[in-house]
């Protein structure tokens, strides 16, 4: 119960406290000025106020006792002066009276003038004190000396009288019985008024003594005001100027810590509000654009979704286990951005993130997490109790995500339908980060992309694969630096003679640990990596070097290069090729460029330009696989191609089939129309050799005339060419 009641005393103690300090404050608040300035200019005009009242008091003070020190000095100490004068008067007129018993006849007249002379001057004297003294005892005093005076006269008038008579009995008795008496008494008087001229002196003295200690109490006590108005001074400031800086200085700290809900209390102090508001501004504002820059860090501007950064900023940390990842990529995007522009693209990708956050609607108990990655790239990380249940609900949300994706997605007046492309991969003990994770469901993501399929799950194969090829586009690097790789060529043979009029240059690579490489494994991926450019290049040089080999005993063979997409990219390709030529001395039309039908339709604009710069060497151009691409009549009359060649695909079996036939018919007279070579590749049976020839043909490249051909078996096969093939063009 104590304890309790302590308690309470002290709360109440700390409210009246609390209570006190508040009205201070707010007393502070509505007396004062509300500027700060005008607070200082109030306190520095106080303090000010204060020194010159000093000042003031202390002149006055000085000046008035200097005016009394002239008073004492003018009138006091002269009075004092005259009343001695009157004294030594009193005592001279008495020695003179002496005189006069001991003197002659003759001698007496000089004392009595001396006498009247002295009675004058004392008579003077009692007058003029008696008109300038304004103290009444004095007066009275004074009127006293001036009775016995004319007593002391009277006697010793009389005492003159009896000395004149001779009568020296009758002088001695005046003597002392007038004379003595009325002298001393003469005497006493005035020593009485010297008395009270001196008490008078020290009367001035004792009361300018304290008029000096009242000075001082006054300025003592004025300086101990001006400190004390200083301190009262100083204290409010401080109160009123000082805290709410302060104040603002502990905002401002909390604001450059990132907290920006505290808002800066409002004060009445003008600057300091000001100032206040300043910050709250500022805060706001930095809010405002932290925010802004938070949402174009952390969020795709398009969809809103999280992006890459900010999936990697929440779950860096956290423990993957039973964890999954699914990567989406959007198909075809890439042909809508370029075919309907990339506005249709981004209301595609937008369209696409509203209906898988749809398709999670339906899974909202369970742990997901949707982000957006660069292009049309989603990424889902989700969990649940174990890695088969995982598995499960990965499986559970790529199919409730392909019903959403059922209904083509409108963008303006064009219908597309969505399809998505799905690696996942799920947690385990290596890959117990979710960079590792992100990466293994890339990796997934690309095998069902080169296995064409919808969804694939990450695998170790898979990684071997993706470990084998990076190794591979070193030891490719490697390659051409140490002519690692071979050109190997096959045959072209003219249908209407059979005979051999160029070569299609292959490239073969012997690698000299894996063994054998085959073109279908490291060409595709050598163009994905972009340097299949640098086996272009290699191919180019050998292909020159052989034919400035065969220049004299086969001048009327050519070699034909395959040139990839990336290579029609390089506007440096013509000057390239110009070069070569120009450096092994051959004859431009024996050195021809086989290109895609596809490479050519992927930036017509700018590969046809490219084209016609090739051309302008003098070599041969020829589209490769013809019919496979989505060329058109009208870019075709554009190209400046001399040679057509039909895809494989066109010839397999031809002689069974009477629809190929026709097609391969179109394709021939519409190449001859042109003023173009035809020639088919992949020919391996005379069937199909004799059906080309009453299509009309001009040649053929594949199996039934030879196989690609190498070093020495090369050299055979053209030794075995018939000799008039080698004698003609020459």
């Amino acid at each position: 119960m104590g304890l309790r009641v302590q308690v309470n005393a002290e709360s109440r103690h700390f409210d009246n406290q609390r209570i006190m300090k508040n009205a201070y404050h707010y007393l502070i608040e509505r007396i004062l000025p509300s500027r700060i300035s005008y607070r200082l200019a109030l306190s520095y005009i106080l303090i000010l106020s204060l020194f010159i009242l000093v000042v003031i008091r202390s002149v006055s003070q000085v000046q008035e006792v200097s005016r009394r020190s002239q008073e004492f000095a003018s009138q006091d100490l002269q009075k004092l002066l005259q009343v001695q004068n009157l004294a030594l008067d009193i005592e001279g007129s008495t020695s003179a009276l002496v005189l006069i018993f001991n003197a002659t006849q003759e001698k007496r007249k000089p004392a009595y003038d001396a006498i009247d002379a002295k009675k004058k001057h004392i008579d003077e004297l009692i007058q003029q004190l008696s008109a300038e003294s304004d103290d009444e005892a004095q007066l009275i005093c004074l009127q006293r000396l001036s009775s016995t005076h004319q007593e002391y006269r009277q006697s010793y008038l009389n005492l003159f009288d009896e000395i004149e008579l001779d009568n020296t009995e009758g002088a001695k008795l005046v003597f002392e019985t007038q004379v003595a008496p009325a002298r001393q008494a003469f005497l006493s008087e005035s020593n009485v008024l010297l008395e009270l001229a001196k008490q008078r002196i020290r009367q001035r003295q004792a009361e300018e003594q304290e008029d000096l200690a009242q000075l001082k109490l006054h300025i003592l006590a004025i300086s101990v005001l001006i400190v004390l108005s200083g301190m009262v001074l100083a204290f409010i400031t401080q109160s009123s100027v000082v805290q709410p800086l302060s104040m603002l200085e502990h905002s401002a700290l909390r604001i450059a810590s990132g907290d920006y809900n505290s808002k800066v209390p409002t004060t009445r102090t003008t600057e300091v509000a000001q100032v206040s508001h300043a910050l709250n501004v500022m805060t706001d504002a930095i809010a405002s654009r932290e925010a802004e820059i938070e949402q174009l860090a952390y969020y795709d501007s398009l969809s809103n979704l999280p992006n890459r950064t900010r999936l990697l900023t929440m779950f860096s940390q956290q423990n993957l286990r039973h964890h999954a990842m699914i990567l989406m990529d959007i198909a075809r995007l890439k042909i809508v951005n370029e075919t309907l522009g990339f506005g249709t693209g981004d209301t595609l990708i937008v369209e696409t993130s509203q209906r898988l956050q749809r398709a999670l609607g339906k899974h909202s108990e369970k742990k997901t997490f949707l982000a957006k990655f660069s292009g049309g790239q989603f990424a889902l990380f989700c969990a649940d109790n174990s890695d088969s249940y995982t598995q499960n609900l990965v499986e559970q949300i790529i199919h409730d995500i392909q019903l959403e994706l059922n209904v083509p997605v409108q963008c303006g007046s064009y219908s597309i339908d969505v399809n998505l492309v799905f690696g996942s991969a799920i947690a385990n003990s290596e890959s117990n980060n979710l960079t590792t994770l992100i990466r293994n469901a890339e990796v997934a993501l690309y095998a069902a992309k080169e296995r064409s399929e919808t969804f694939a799950w990450y695998s170790d194969a898979q990684e071997a694969s993706r470990l084998s090829h990076l190794s591979l586009l070193s030891d490719l690097r490697s390659a051409i630096q140490n002519n690692e790789l071979q050109m190997w060529l096959q045959p072209k043979i003219r249908l209407n003679d059979m005979h051999c009029y160029g070569f299609e240059a292959l490239v073969r690579w012997q690698h000299p640990k894996r063994g054998f490489i085959s073109p279908i494994e490291f060409v595709p991926f050598a163009e994905r990596a972009g340097y299949i450019s640098h086996v272009t290049n290699w191919m180019l040089e050998q292909a020159v070097q052989t034919l400035a080999q065969w220049k004299n005993q086969y001048p009327q063979l050519s070699i034909a290069v395959n040139v990839s997409t990336n290579d029609l990219r390089d506007q440096k390709l013509p000057e390239r090729v110009k070069q070569l030529i120009h450096q092994y001395q051959i004859s431009p039309m024996n050195l021809q460029l086989e290109l895609t039908e596809s490479g050519i339709m992927e930036n017509p604009d700018d590969a046809i330009p490219l084209l016609h710069s090739l051309r302008a060497t003098g070599i041969g151009l020829s589209i490769d696989d013809f019919g496979t691409g989505h060329s058109s009549l009208a870019y075709l009359q554009k190209l400046p191609v001399s040679e057509l060649k039909i895809d494989r695909s066109f010839v397999i079996d031809i002689d069974q089939q009477e629809s190929t036939q026709k097609l391969v018919k179109t394709i021939v007279e519409m190449g001859h129309s042109l003023g173009l070579h035809v020639i088919a590749e992949g020919i391996e049976t005379q069937a199909e050799r004799d059906t080309l020839i009453k299509l009309s043909c001009d040649s053929m490249q594949g199996y039934f005339a030879s196989k690609p051909l190498h070093g020495s078996t090369l050299g055979d096969w053209l030794t075995s060419l018939p000799h008039n093939q080698n004698r003609q063009h020459s």
